[in-house]
């Protein structure tokens, strides 16, 4: 069993300042009801797709003080009495993924991520992360990093249906790509923190989500991409976040700082 935290809350994590130095307000989103049935395959065009809305571009994890991201991404969400629908559409001329193997480290490749907080309090959230072969890391943190928390990576999504479509060739550097879509379905039921599942939203929930791409400097040796390393450290260069709503520092586990989902029945009642 998966034990909440006790004696840190929202207060505690809230006790740094309330805007950090860089971040802008916290990025909000409407998720509208399915209106048809969404067969998860990657590609975004089920018709009930047409009916949601794209987020804004993401930007740096830090906001406007660093440089905004070289590639577009961007996100669009559904729900329905089950679970939680996320799209996303990433640009990417170098389409590139080498990790295979269920909750690998995810973010060593370039990824798309999803950060869950339904109750909002900043502790007991959710975690997945997905790169281009479709290879899904999904984990549960008690609390944050920052105040000794340590993901629990046996956590699984129970039901979690999860796939990409790519628009070029992977791990293919001779030519260039247009980007890659992802499409979860990630069930309420699976969300479940100390034996207590989330329950599907009414309307008018609001939760705290964020959403991160992981994007690595890459360059060509031998046919094949490989990371720069840095002269000095002889490690790869630091990778870049781009996020929905920035953090104001290179730190995703401050759901404190994340934005607001707030969830609508197409006709004002729940679904």
């Amino acid at each position: 069993m998966i034990l909440r935290p006790a004696g840190i809350g929202l207060a505690l994590l809230l006790s740094a300042p309330a805007r950090l130095a860089g971040q802008v307000a916290p990025a909000r989103y409407v998720a509208e009801a399915a209106a048809r049935p969404i067969v998860v395959d990657g590609r975004l065009d089920d018709a009930a797709w047409g009916g949601a809305a794209w987020s804004a571009d993401f930007t740096d994890i830090e906001g406007d003080s660093r440089p905004a991201p070289r590639w577009r991404t961007r996100v669009k969400l559904l729900w329905d009495s089950t679970a939680l629908y996320v799209g996303a559409e990433l640009e990417e001329p170098d389409l590139w993924a080498t990790l295979t193997r269920r909750d690998a480290v995810i973010y060593h490749d370039n990824d798309f991520e999803v950060f869950l907080d339904p109750d909002g309090d900043g502790l007991a959230y959710f975690e997945l992360e997905i790169n281009a072969l479709g290879t899904v890391w999904d984990l549960f943190l008690p609390r944050p990093y920052r105040l000794g928390g340590s993901a629990v990576d046996e956590w699984d999504i129970a039901g979690l249906r999860s796939a990409v479509a790519l628009q070029g060739t992977l791990n293919h550097p001779v030519d260039r790509d247009a980007g890659w879509t992802v499409e979860l379905a990630i069930p309420f039921t699976a969300l479940t923190a100390s034996g207590v599942s989330t329950p599907a939203p009414a309307d008018g929930t609001r939760w705290r989500v964020n959403f991160s791409r992981v994007e690595w400097d890459l360059e060509v040796i031998d046919g094949e991409y490989r990371k720069p390393t840095d002269p000095a450290s002889g490690q790869p260069r630091r990778e870049h976040n781009w996020v929905w709503s920035p953090q104001g520092v290179v730190d995703m586990h401050r759901p404190e700082q994340w934005g607001t989902v707030e969830f609508r029945a197409a006709d004002g009642s729940d679904r």
